[in-house]
């Protein structure tokens, strides 16, 4: 399913930005769930679902109060993780529909082919991941993956332009490594892996930065900090995060 590049592109190069073909690919954004009660959520959902951007957009929604409840459940009933990881991606699904009852302009997607097609018709998508993402041998069951890593893993399969995590916590405030940002708890510990892999430029945004998004979409600037690859992550294929 991740598109490959060319025979005639070198490792992680792409089509040259500001062309059509780099402007078709899209930008993975990922809202966290930290943001499901913040009187200012409509507002970003609204920027994304605007016409008019560089960029195709795809939301990845984080779990909230959904995967705090799943949460809570395996420690009172000490279920597996296997379990805990196919309803903490219910959960994220349940934000997702959230999302969308919020701001009807953004459509839905379960399945890759509507993913691509909402893509190629240049229309805001919210992803709903378990049909694509559950039961992939790269992604681990665990809490060590949540919705950073699977953004980051959706934003490798659909060759995305960019990944960029809206975040209620404190952002970096210069370029720092995505190892560095998972030390610190603002990330998962599996992010850093699919960051290594992921070709694309990667940033941090804080949930008030809603003007340098807007900003970033128009093509006149970056949003927040660049999350680098990480040194001592070495991106190989087939690795379970």
């Amino acid at each position: 399913m991740t598109a490959n590049a060319s025979p005639e592109e070198g490792p992680g190069e792409g089509p040259e930005e500001g062309s059509p073909a780099a402007r078709a690919r899209p930008w993975v954004i990922k809202i966290g769930g930290s943001l499901s009660d913040w009187h200012r959520l409509g507002t970003w959902l609204d920027l994304i679902a605007r016409p008019g951007h560089r960029h195709p957009l795809v939301i990845v929604p984080g779990g909230g109060p959904f995967a705090d409840a799943v949460r809570d459940a395996q420690d009172n009933w000490r279920f597996d993780d296997r379990l805990a990881h196919r309803m903490a991606l219910l959960a994220m699904e349940q934000f997702g529909l959230m999302l969308h009852g919020i701001c009807p302009a953004l459509q839905t997607a379960a399945t890759p082919e509507r993913l691509r097609s909402l893509i190629r018709a240049r229309m805001p998508v919210v992803w709903l991941p378990s049909a694509m993402a559950l039961d992939q041998p790269e992604i681990a069951e665990s809490w060590e993956v949540t919705s950073d890593s699977l953004a980051a893993w959706l934003a490798v399969e659909l060759d995305a332009a960019a990944l960029v995590l809206v975040k209620s916590g404190p952002c970096p405030c210069a370029a720092t490594d995505a190892a560095a940002l998972a030390r610190d708890g603002l990330v998962d510990a599996a992010f850093p892996l699919w960051r290594a892999r992921f070709a694309g430029e990667s940033w941090c945004i804080h949930r008030d930065d809603h003007a340098l998004m807007e900003e970033a979409l128009a093509g006149r600037g970056s949003p927040g900090c660049p999350l680098l690859r990480s040194p001592e992550v070495e991106a190989r294929p087939g690795v379970r995060a």
